[in-house]
């Protein structure tokens, strides 16, 4: 993790920043093939050096959650539109436990986008 990253986690407060720091372990755990960076000042997924996933929290509540890039294309009930013409994102009660087969999923169905 680079040293920017790493200040990005740490200067999150809690419970928010254990959440987000879980999140990133889950994600680099999905396929070996997944690269952390940072891009526009969030902690950026790459899968074969294509972004496919960003952590970021809630300006209002400060709940992370996922953005999925080609989220457009991810048919989940868990996922919300919004605004967004193309990204999707997941949102995450960092007040509860995780819902990691819900997460794995997405993840999963986000990489099987890429060939």
């Amino acid at each position: 993790m680079t040293e920017a990253l790493q200040h990005f986690y740490l200067k999150q407060q809690e419970p928010g920043k254990s959440c987000l720091l879980a999140l990133r372990k889950i994600i680099l755990e999905q396929d070996v093939h997944i690269t952390e960076t940072q891009k526009y000042g969030m902690p950026c997924f790459c899968f074969q050096k294509k972004p496919f996933c960003y952590l970021w929290q809630d300006q209002k509540t400060k709940s992370p959650y996922i953005l999925m890039v080609e989220g457009k294309l991810l048919d989940h009930p868990a996922l919300e539109q919004g605004k967004r013409s193309r990204m999707k994102i997941l949102r995450i009660n960092p007040d509860e436990d995780l819902a990691l087969d819900v997460i794995r999923d997405i993840l999963q169905s986000a990489l099987d986008l890429y060939p």
